[in-house]
Parts: structure tokens; sequence; C-alpha cells
């Protein structure tokens, strides 16, 4: 069955620049290694993973009347994403993220500049609910009366919601979402969320606890970037192995990551095959530069996990 998801998140460009090392404070430095734009923005990594996994993926963002708006609306009808509701602002530029990456490791740091994105009113995401999804995945790189727009209007239509707890926001009133299908944080996003930094299956069930306490939500999914995921059904635990691979860049990991798992547990309904899935989704992305560029499509996906399962890896 093709699931209709409804992504309401964020859209931007992203300036991805590759180092050796970052510099130090006062330093200037001459690099060797690439630097460019591409599309990316969180919602736009994931709801170009929903596409490109086989979903009826429909955009919920806001983009300014500029060239980088244009740019990524053309991108997304590539891709076979419903852009009906991407809307424009013509009072602010698209959103900017400015992406740094170490070579050695993949390893990056991102500031990013909402623009457009600040923008996105319940109205936008009450019209986007005209689509009549079949799940709704948010994230938080939006205005905070946004996302409990949406999930205030998923509830209300009972339709399961799908929470990537990023970029966490300090004071950012997660109880208030109310209810959620899965609810997936990165390791950072967790320990701002809790308190508890994920690094024993202690200190991951602790926080997973917590994190039950505070949303009505089926699943808490840790992402837990090189050594897997968490997965808690508020009873039960279970460790998710990443695999190893050979880091580029760690850009929209989690992103592809969440929307993967959301996904495949749509499709099925088995929470660890879903993170399973995922988990190949992930080691795929992280082995290419960039964002939506890194985003495998479904084949793809199957046939690593083929190649894994081969392996013994």
């Amino acid at each position: 069955m093709k699931h209709r998801i409804l992504v309401v998140s964020s859209a931007n460009i992203d300036f991805v620049q590759r180092m050796a090392r970052l510099p130090r404070q006062g330093e200037t430095v001459l690099e060797n290694a690439t630097c460019k734009y591409v599309a990316g923005g969180k919602g736009s990594n994931s709801v170009v993973t929903f596409a490109r996994l086989g979903a009826d993926a429909v955009f919920c963002a806001k983009v300014g009347k500029d060239e980088n708006g244009a740019r990524l609306k053309r991108l997304y009808g590539e891709e076979g994403i419903d852009t009906r509701f991407v809307f424009e602002d013509a009072a602010s530029p698209t959103g900017l993220a400015s992406i740094l990456v170490e070579e050695e490791d993949g390893a990056n740091r991102i500031i990013v500049y909402p623009g457009a994105n600040s923008t996105l009113a319940d109205e936008n995401i009450e019209e986007a609910f005209t689509c009549y999804p079949d799940g709704v995945f948010v994230q938080l790189e939006i205005p905070e009366q946004a996302v409990l727009a949406a999930a205030r209007f998923a509830r209300e239509k009972e339709i399961p919601l799908f929470v990537d707890a990023g970029p966490v926001r300090p004071g950012f009133p997660l109880e208030e979402i109310g209810r959620a299908e899965i609810l997936s944080p990165n390791e950072t996003e967790c320990e701002a969320l809790t308190g508890i930094y994920p690094d024993s299956v202690e200190n991951c069930l602790k926080a997973a606890i917590r994190l039950a306490g505070t949303v009505e939500t089926k699943y808490v999914v840790l992402k837990l970037g090189s050594r897997g995921s968490f997965v808690y059904d508020g009873k039960y635990y279970h460790l998710v192995p990443a695999h190893k691979v050979q880091a580029v860049d760690t850009t929209a990991a989690g992103d592809v990551f969440t929307a993967a798992l959301s996904y495949a547990y749509l499709q099925k309904g088995d929470i660890l095959e879903a993170a399973r899935f995922a988990t190949y989704a992930a080691a795929i992305s992280v082995t290419r530069e960039g964002a939506v560029p890194s985003v495998p499509t479904l084949q793809q996906v199957k046939d690593f996990a083929a190649e894994i399962r081969e392996g013994g890896k």
C-alpha cells in the first residue's frame, strides 16, 4: 500500500563547506576541499526520503519568493513530491544553513538561518491537511506554534503523528504535542529534553521513560549515531546496532533515519523491522556528501540490506 505522508517542516538551501579541520579562533585557513550550495533543511531531507522510498509525499513548508525558493520547488517537483502546500513569503528569504564538514570523519556543525521557515502559519498547515494524509511527520526546525498546530490537527483527525525531535530548542513545550506514534530525538536532543545523555543502556532507558512520561507516545526511538538506535515501547527496550561504513558526511543522516523509520512502520507496523530498515537507509546516507543528495532510493536500501545479510555484518 502506498501511504500518503504529510511532512510539516523546514526548507533550506545548504551552504556546505568541507575542510580538513575547523579553524581556531582568529585563524584564517586556505582550504583545498570543496564548498557548494545544495538543497537541504530537515524537512527537505525527510520529504525527499519519503518520496524516494515510495511514499506519496506531500510537503507543507514556507520558502522565500526568490531564486533559492524556486530552485527548491523545482527539485521537489522532480522528486514527485506534492508541492501545493509549499508556500512563498515575499518578505523573507528562503532559509539557509551553513554546514561545516570535517574531512576525517564526516562530522558536521550546522548553523541555520530560518528565513521564511519562521513564517509558516497555522492556516498554512490546516490547508495542507486537506490532502487527507495517512501519517503526519513533523520536526522542530519550524516555529513552535507550527509544530503544535500540526500535532493538534493530527490528533483531532486521528492521524498517526511522527515526531523527529530536532533541532531541539530550550523550553520547547514537548508535553503539548499530546500524542504521537513515534518520538525520536538524537543524543544531544535527548539530553536537552530530559537532562540525561544516552551514553549507556541504563541512561537510554531512563531517558526513554522520561520522554514517554512527557508525551503520550507509542514508541520512543533514540538515535545513537554510530551506536545505532534504542527502541522503547513503554515496557520493553531493544538495541538496534548500526552498520560499519566509511562515513563521508553525516549531514541528514538523522532525518533519513527517522523518515525511513516512519515509512517502514506505516508499511508493516513492526517497529523493530522499521528500525532495522532505517538503519540501512542512514548507513547509506553517511557515505555520501550533502543532505538531499545523500538520500537513498528504496532499491538502494534493499540492495544494501541484502549485502549486509550476505556478509553477516
